[in-house]
């Protein structure tokens, strides 16, 4: 029997979340284990080796650019991100997107001409997420439409190097038709893998996980770039530190200051994606303290150095 502590306030806090809440908590939580998954990272690598394009595993309601800062982004995408006017309109076009492909592949092609793709990602009847690519044209692209997009650029109030737009704008990969159609059939294929091993991943919490552990990793996941304390999160999930402590190593095979840093690190290696971005501000962005702690955790984690696992990525 769990300690007073347990009981009381979270269980009434539990009590009145909605079982939409816990839901959409849940398939955050389902998503995590996908892409940090064997199965997700092998198929990622192959498939942007293979198409020479981006991807992502996405939510279903997203306020980011999925593939910003993904290997083999767009240089005209890139560059359209770094502006807030224009990420606006990119932003636009992902909730387009995300309502026309909750059945089925939807393509949607932004105001300069490119084309983006999502495949929905099902667990039962319910989906949970979208696999994305694109960042591309289907059709050569003309001066033309560059034209275009400079006026469009012009009345939005967005300057910008207008020779290095254009050599991003024609360096973008053109994928015709037929192409682009194999291109979602990959992704086709590998959302239905991705439901298959979210059942099973289902099936396994809801086995092995107590709610009180599920309520600490969604805490932490939230809080993970803030100085976070066990001591904070036993509090959090109302249990003493010494209760919590030996629920979660149990549950989880680590101890708290493990399983942070875990996640601290794999949010790490997306963001090293981005080669703007310094080895440094990553390691302030994840929560680290110091970049001599980021630097020996993250060895010890992927058995190697931030900037030498960010130049295997990158191809340098």
């Amino acid at each position: 029997m769990p300690p007073p502590a347990e009981r009381g306030n979270g269980a009434a806090s539990s009590a009145n979340r909605s079982p939409a809440d816990a839901a959409k908590d849940g398939d955050v939580g389902m998503l995590e284990a996908l892409i940090t998954s064997k199965l997700f990272q092998d198929y990622e690598r192959a498939f942007t080796e293979a198409t020479g394009l981006p991807v992502a595993l996405r939510p279903v309601e997203s306020w980011q650019l999925p593939l910003h800062g993904k290997r083999n982004e767009g240089p005209f995408c890139a560059i359209m991100a770094e502006r807030s006017r224009t990420c606006g309109s990119c932003l636009a076009m992902q909730e387009r997107l995300s309502q026309a492909g909750t059945l089925e592949p939807a393509t949607a092609v932004c105001p300069a001409g490119l084309s983006e793709t999502i495949v929905p990602v099902r667990l039962g009847e319910r989906l949970i997420g979208f696999l994305q690519t694109g960042q591309v044209f289907r059709k050569e692209p003309t001066q033309a439409q560059f034209e275009n997009t400079i006026r469009l650029l012009a009345e939005w109030g967005v300057e910008m190097d207008r020779v290095a737009l254009r050599q991003a704008y024609f360096a973008t990969r053109v994928v015709p038709a037929r192409h682009h159609e194999s291109v979602i059939k990959l992704l086709s294929i590998f959302a239905q893998h991705l439901s298959m091993l979210s059942n099973q991943i289902l099936v396994q919490h809801q086995n092995a996980e107590p709610p009180v552990i599920s309520r600490a990793k969604a805490y932490i996941q939230e809080h993970q770039t803030e100085d976070l304390r066990l001591g904070q999160v036993a509090k959090a999930v109302n249990t003493s530190m010494f209760y919590f402590c030996k629920i979660f190593k149990k549950a989880t095979g680590l101890n708290f200051t493990d399983y942070l840093s875990r996640i601290r690190i794999e949010k790490s290696k997306n963001l090293l994606l981005n080669p703007n971005l310094r080895v440094s501000e990553i390691a302030f962005e994840v929560g680290f303290q110091s970049l001599t702690h980021f630097n020996r955790v993250f060895k010890r984690a992927a058995g190697q150095s931030p900037t030498h696992y960010r130049e295997q990525l990158l191809g340098h």
